[in-house]
């Protein structure tokens, strides 16, 4: 387990650690696949704050005596290994929790994500190893997000936009963002769920989709639900 020591630092951040943890799983979301620097107006429009409360963040997560990321001024960020290790045990955390919070305790998929986000920065490796032995050590979360394993390793997926996938050619809902309450509600209500599959059909105007959903007739997908929702072929 990567934990933050301030007092092996160079210069102590004035945040929390959670707040630290919040940033580099920004950028490890925000970076994608490829491992793409960061801006600081990204990560300033993802966690929802000033984009000089950002830079002043980042210069110090950069200064650390093993530093959590690599920042340039103008061209952005990128997690060092160590905040790669940090950021992937966290969400190992998160998405765990929200599994346990679904299938143990019976919360619904659109409140698990709240309660998670207050819960993955404290548990110990003793909890989250009992969490996973009691959940069968899952794949996924209640969302479809692949849960990292202990080693770091997260399982990679081809998925594209619900409204980005071919016409007439079938496909399986693969993950949906769980950053919306309300959103995640509307897709339970239309049957968008990990597993479901879609057929896009003609007829998509305004950012709209036209899709069915496990073989119903077609039905109008809004541009923001069909915005979270990701697609990979059927299996």
């Amino acid at each position: 387990m990567y934990t933050l020591n301030l007092g092996m630092t160079k210069n102590a951040i004035p945040a929390s650690t959670e707040a630290v943890d919040d940033y580099l799983k920004a950028i490890l979301e925000l970076s994608g696949p490829g491992d793409a620097r960061v801006t600081s107006n990204a990560l300033a429009g993802h966690l929802g704050i000033r984009a000089a409360s950002v830079t002043g963040m980042l210069q110090k997560l950069a200064a650390l005596e093993t530093p959590f990321v690599a920042y340039e001024k103008h061209r952005g960020v990128r997690l060092s290994p160590a905040g790669r290790c940090r950021a992937l045990e966290v969400i190992r955390h998160h998405r765990l929790l929200e599994r346990f919070l679904h299938d143990v305790l019976d919360y619904s998929w659109d409140e698990v994500h709240e309660e998670a986000e207050r819960l993955e920065h404290y548990i110990s490796e003793r909890l989250e190893d009992r969490i996973a032995a009691r959940l069968g050590d899952p794949s996924l979360d209640p969302h479809g997000h692949a849960i990292p394993g202990k080693n770091g390793v997260v399982a990679e997926r081809v998925e594209v936009e619900l409204s980005r996938w071919p016409c007439d050619v079938p496909g399986a809902v693969s993950s949906v963002s769980d950053r919306d309450p309300a959103a995640l509600r509307e897709m339970k209500k239309l049957g968008l769920v990990p597993g479901a599959t879609v057929l896009i059909a003609p007829g998509s105007r305004a950012g709209s989709v036209l899709v069915s959903i496990g073989g119903q007739p077609a039905a109008r997908v809004t541009p923001e639900i069909a915005a979270g929702v990701l697609v990979g072929a059927k299996a």
